[in-house]
């Protein structure tokens, strides 16, 4: 296609001046210069030649004059870009403490200014030096304001202070005006903060520019349901939330364990759980096992636990399957079974929710001083403490909960035995 241009536009020139020479053949017009006793006579095609041969004397002359000063602005504009490029190599690198000096000296040259300076300062944050990237944003924004308030809130939000960095992208985001980086940090920022409906306002315009991909929207997007979820003010809003939620995501554990918990405080839990049995059938999922126990009101426990207990044939050994069926079995008012489960599920694996349900058990059954070692072994516990089991929990045998081991040729082998080699 250039070439087929430059030919059109050859033979226009051509055609112009074979019209302009037969126009002036007959009359080639007369022109006359009188100055200071000095007289030119020329026909108009010799004064135009005249004068174009002039100006590209002028222009030669003005070239060599600017040589040396241009030799020295390309000598500064090529040390720079090197800066530049040894500067982004240094803090590709880690070695950011470099990165900052050479990107700070590369900010000199006045074209790559914003850049080097908003460089920097993602230089000097990953050092952990936020006042200097904070200064070297200050002097960014004067060229480049919105790409510098971007990576100020994002060096905000990930220094804890999410709510500095929601309020300076708000304004942005009230006249639906931020880039699309903005908007995702405007999403990051609400969600840290726990306002998913701040953060839902922005995944339309990060969905329509693409900027995160189809595997990076569907995570954020999820994340951003799951904390709606969370929040829900009420059954309708949760239920209308639910209906919304497409069916990949009422599959995944994370937001189906969300809505059956966020149910359970509405008290409108039964479908959740349907749900909840539906998806252990596809795939096995402790927190969602965990969730099905303590989302069951008491009116339901008897029928969930007879739900619950046929999944000990296939996950006898599983720790939160058998505090479900404590918890389960306390509120179905048997607190014998449920004490059993629970021990049986400490001894496995102790953790503060088992501990904690235990203590309900032991309250209800009239020990309010076992009820309160078991609720100090739950503190303990979340705070990662180790704790030695008290009288009714020593010499819990777990063997015949816990799954038999088997090698790759279907063969029987004793716990953390190393598999043999086929021959």
């Amino acid at each position: 296609m250039k070439g087929k241009r430059w030919l059109v536009l050859a033979i226009t020139v051509v055609a112009i001046a074979a019209i302009a020479f037969v126009w002036l053949a007959s009359d080639p017009g007369y022109v006359l210069i009188r100055f200071r006793g000095w007289r030119i006579e020329a026909t108009v095609v010799g004064a135009v030649a005249i004068l174009v041969a002039a100006w590209i004397a002028i222009g030669i002359a003005w070239w060599l004059l600017r040589w040396p000063f241009g030799a020295l602005s390309r000598r500064h504009r090529r040390i720079s870009h090197e800066r530049l490029r040894d500067g982004l190599v240094a803090m590709s690198e880690g070695r950011n403490v470099e990165a900052n000096r050479t990107l700070q000296r590369a900010a000199q040259y006045s074209s790559l200014r914003a850049p080097a300076l908003l460089a920097a300062a993602d230089a000097a944050h990953r050092h952990g030096d936020t006042t200097r990237a904070l200064e070297a944003l200050d002097e960014a924004a004067q060229h480049a304001p919105d790409a510098a308030r971007i990576l100020r809130a994002r060096i905000l939000r990930e220094n804890g202070r999410a709510e500095e960095a929601l309020q300076l992208l708000a304004p942005g985001a009230d006249a639906g005006k931020l880039p699309p980086a903005g908007w995702h940090e405007y999403a990051l920022a609400a969600l840290a903060i726990d306002q998913p409906d701040k953060a839902r306002a922005a995944l339309e315009p990060l969905r329509k520019t693409d900027m995160l991909g189809s595997t990076g929207y569907a995570d954020l997007a999820d994340k951003t349901l799951g904390a709606l979820l969370r929040r829900a003010p009420d059954a309708a809003a949760l239920q209308d939330l639910w209906k919304r939620a497409n069916r990949q995501q009422r599959q995944m554990p994370s937001l189906l364990e969300a809505y059956a918990r966020r149910a359970a405080a509405f008290g409108v839990a039964h479908d959740a759980l349907d749900a909840i049995e539906d998806a252990l059938k596809r795939e096995w999922n402790p927190a969602l096992v965990a969730a099905y126990g303590d989302a069951t009101p008491p009116t339901e426990a008897t029928a969930r636990l007879r739900s619950a207990a046929r999944w000990m044939d296939a996950h006898p050994g599983d720790n939160a399957l058998l505090r479900t069926l404590g918890v389960l079995s306390m509120r179905a008012s048997d607190p014998r079974d449920a004490r059993e489960y629970l021990v049986r599920a400490l001894a496995l694996q102790p953790s503060a929710a088992g501990w904690a349900a235990l203590g309900d058990v032991q309250s209800a059954s009239g020990e309010p001083d076992e009820a309160i070692r078991c609720y100090a072994n739950a503190w303990k516990c979340a705070q990662g403490e180790d704790i030695a089991p008290g009288p009714h929990e020593a010499g819990i045998d777990t063997a015949h909960i816990t799954l038999e081991e088997r090698d790759e040729h279907g063969m029987p082998r004793l716990p953390d035995e190393p598999s043999r080699s086929a021959r």
